[in-house]
């Protein structure tokens, strides 16, 4: 019995429907949602995510600005832009595209972003309120996970997760938000030396490495869930996850593909994420 696949793509595109409903309501209450991103230098696949992010914007319907500075930039520069949109009342969310040059400090810059609109939900003070459950504007990717799995029916609530990774990114916002929705969570990492056989008593799969098809298919519990965050570029210019697809797809129950699984949640949830800001300046 081979895996039922999660389409991302498709799930992703009913919520952005979900969210260009909102976003038209919210509209005739007389607020327009807005993203500002900022982007310094010319790495490739930062302006591929940066030109999506725009695209999403357009689609929804929201204001958007995209800011490309060159890589020579000052940190006081980018700093001083910052401030200028925290106290822009037409943003609602803010978000530096990462990594970022070396002379810049990535903590200091994302720091410095007002934390209603760190649509990254990578501040200090969102990562402290989503640690404790209280009200936050979620990581996009790990927040896209959680969406993947109650819009399969996959509710993690009584499940044991394990989570390969401890990422600030993937790994350990991924596994908070597994607590919060009442599952039993387990984080491996580089250093677990029982990695296979914790992987194995998993329901709920959740891997983001940086390995490639690092996971077989004797870490794999018959027809448990497997989210495959990894996204890694072969040699033959194929990309693939961390999760090997084609050993794991006749053990799993459920499978992400890698394009076309996790990926297209992440911008979604950053679009749901600039709406929630936008809606909360109604208070």
């Amino acid at each position: 019995m081979s895996a039922q696949i999660i389409y991302g793509k498709q799930i992703s595109d009913s919520i952005r429907e979900e969210l260009k409903v909102e976003a038209e309501s919210l509209k005739q209450k007389g607020v327009t949602p807005g993203l500002v991103v900022i982007i310094v230098g010319a790495d490739p696949a930062s302006q591929v995510y940066v030109r999506n992010k725009a695209k999403a914007c357009e689609q929804l319907g929201y204001y958007s600005e995209v800011v490309e500075l060159p890589a020579d930039t000052t940190q006081e520069r980018l700093l001083g832009l910052i401030q200028q949109y925290n106290g822009n009342n037409a943003i609602h969310g803010i978000l530096v595209q990462l990594p970022l040059p070396k002379h810049i400090e990535e903590k200091t810059i994302i720091d410095a972003i007002a934390v209603e609109k760190d649509v990254d939900g990578f501040h200090p003070q969102s990562v402290g309120n989503l640690m404790i459950g209280d009200d936050a504007l979620l990581p996009c990717t790990p927040h896209g996970v959680i969406e993947l799995l109650k819009r399969t029916g996959n509710h993690p609530a009584g499940k044991h997760a394990v989570v390969i990774g401890r990422s600030n990114i993937v790994g350990k916002p991924v596994a908070m938000l597994l607590l919060h929705e009442n599952a039993t969570v387990t984080i491996c990492h580089s250093r677990t030396p029982n990695i296979v056989e914790l992987a194995r008593q998993a329901d709920i799969l959740v891997v983001g490495v940086g390995v490639p098809k690092m996971v077989k298919q004797d870490w794999v519990k018959p027809g448990a869930v497997v989210i495959d965050v990894g996204i890694n570029r072969m040699d033959n210019g194929k990309l693939c996850g961390d999760v090997d697809y084609d050993d794991v797809v006749d053990v799993a129950g459920w499978i992400t593909p890698v394009p076309g699984g996790v990926g297209p949640m992440t911008i979604t949830m950053l679009m749901a994420n600039t709406l929630k800001s936008a809606t909360r300046t109604l208070r």
